[in-house]
């Protein structure tokens, strides 16, 4: 590509004149370079010399319009094939073997709001509830060879009134023993659950505290937070996760409970997810489109993988009481599947961040070094990336470890040692969850990199030329700092070597 270049060589000391690049008629190109070669227009005469590096003095596009039309051929249908997963996927109308009904087990309960309008100590006894005798050592437990003692132990009796639903008004009562986890105060906001068809007197009972305002708080903090920190990408990066979580609750998981597979709807579902968030917050460029193109090569290493080993290390994916509740009200649901669902879209957000950290050091590292190849804007970038996924795969393990506590405690009761916890199916089920994760982690730093510095060095580093003649127009350059009377001779020593 050919770029006229001004004349900035009158003085050395000169400061270069901002005239655009279009001030100055393009001379023919020269035969030196390659890429090219400058103008022949100058102060020192009408010669046609070869400029060695062809670039520009206003903002110049990394990439070339060629390179552009590579990435659209691979973007372009693969976007189009997720539209029309998303079409033909997309689920209609209640989800089969439903009806509308609710089954009342677990979360499937018709609940209506409720609050506490009187807490009132009572003996337990007067109230028929026993609680249950402190553990040994503690106070009130008898020692050994003692009778035990006469037990006056107080309960609460709490009247709650229901607060929305047909039955709005309505009073019952919920005893509430002393050891009890979840104790009541005067005016708390509750979930009441309703069970139509059971005895009047036991039609509503207490599912769980309205957590509704805190939550509500909490979710406003964290959005000033991002958006004084972030400003308008930050106000993207909310709409943007808006967006995620639309396609997570309106297109995945009723897709999943329709009977679609659950691998294919993962999959279709978060490259969505990836392309709207990804273009949404960084912008439609060729760097965004890098990015893209390292997240889906590390997502299909991450479905290979995770296919694998949950097949080779016989998961099932039934490890839990809500697992089994699910598969009980929809017994066609494919619970290895559901698994591997569960590894690509949690996988997502992590791959993400390492992909767009990745190219942006590129294109940094590229615009600090004009000159750099793509072996150098590599190996600089990996250097950066090592620590990325030292960092993120600590971070990794020890957010499974925090969620995990309570189970990582009852095996440390059993005194059990680290191969019987390891292999267990509830445990190994995380540990591959985690290790193919971290695999596809690790598998993007360099395969983003590596298409990274490609891209971005591919035109020879157009944009980093256009600043390094500035620099050397501005006495920064060999050739320019040397120079001596004739405005010729200097803008011979100002071309590159080697290029």
């Amino acid at each position: 590509m050919d770029f006229p270049c001004d004349d900035r060589t009158v003085s050395p000391s000169a400061q270069p004149p901002p005239h655009p690049p279009s001030s100055e008629p393009p001379a023919a190109p020269g035969a030196g370079g390659d890429h090219g070669g400058g103008p022949g227009a100058g102060s020192g005469g009408g010669h046609g010399h070869a400029h060695g590096h062809g670039h520009g003095h206003g903002p110049a596009t990394p990439v070339s319009a060629h390179l552009r039309k590579i990435i659209a051929a691979v973007l372009i249908p693969f976007t189009a094939a997720v539209v029309v997963g998303l079409v033909v996927l997309w689920p209609g109308g209640a989800p089969e073997g439903k009806g509308g009904e609710r089954s009342g087990l677990g979360f499937d309960q018709q609940t209506v709001s409720g609050r506490v309008v009187k807490v009132e100590e009572v003996k337990c006894a007067d109230v028929n509830a026993q609680p249950q005798a402190p553990p040994p050592g503690e106070p009130g437990q008898p020692a050994q060879g003692e009778p035990p003692a006469e037990r006056d132990d107080l309960c609460k009796r709490a009247t709650i009134e229901v607060t929305s639903g047909k039955d709005k008004g309505r009073r019952f009562s919920e005893i509430v023993q002393p050891n009890a986890s979840r104790q009541y105060s005067t005016g708390q906001e509750l979930k009441l659950a309703y069970a139509p068809k059971a005895p009047e007197n036991l039609q509503y009972s207490v599912s769980d505290i309205d957590r509704s305002v805190p939550m509500a708080v909490l979710a406003a903090l964290f959005a000033l937070a991002v958006v004084a920190v972030g400003r308008l990408r930050g106000v993207f990066a909310l709409l943007a996760l808006a967006i995620s979580f639309a396609v997570l609750t309106m297109f995945i998981l009723p897709a999943i409970l329709q009977g679609s597979n659950p691998l294919v709807v993962a999959i279709v579902g978060g490259s969505a997810i990836m392309l709207i968030a990804l273009y949404l917050c960084h912008g439609l460029t060729a760097r965004t489109s890098v990015a893209v193109v390292g997240t889906l090569i590390s997502l299909l290493l991450i479905g290979v993988l995770g296919s694998v080993f949950i097949e080779w290390a016989a998961l099932t994916g039934d490890t839990d009481d809500l697992t089994g509740l699910v598969h009980g009200l929809y017994p066609d649901i494919e619970l290895q599947g559901l698994l591997l669902a569960g590894v690509i879209i949690g996988s997502l957000g992590v791959l993400d961040d390492v992909t767009v950290t990745q190219t942006s050091a590129v294109w940094e590292l590229k615009d600090a070094d004009p000159e750099a190849g793509w072996r150098k804007l590599y190996a600089s970038a990996m250097r950066i990336g090592r620590d990325h996924i030292a960092s993120v795969v600590n971070t990794l393990v020890l957010a499974y470890a925090g969620a995990s506590l309570p189970l990582l405690l009852l095996f440390s009761i059993a005194d059990s040692s680290v191969g019987t916890v390891a292999t267990s199916e509830l445990v190994a089920q995380e540990i591959v969850r985690t290790l193919v994760g971290s695999i596809g982690l690790v598998a993007s730093v360099p395969v983003t990199t590596a298409l990274a510095a490609l891209v971005v060095s591919a035109d020879r580093g157009p944009a980093g030329a256009g600043r390094g003649a500035a620099r050397a127009g501005a006495g920064g350059g060999d050739g320019a700092s040397r120079a001596g009377a004739g405005g010729r001779g200097r803008r011979r020593r100002a071309k590159p070597r080697g290029r």
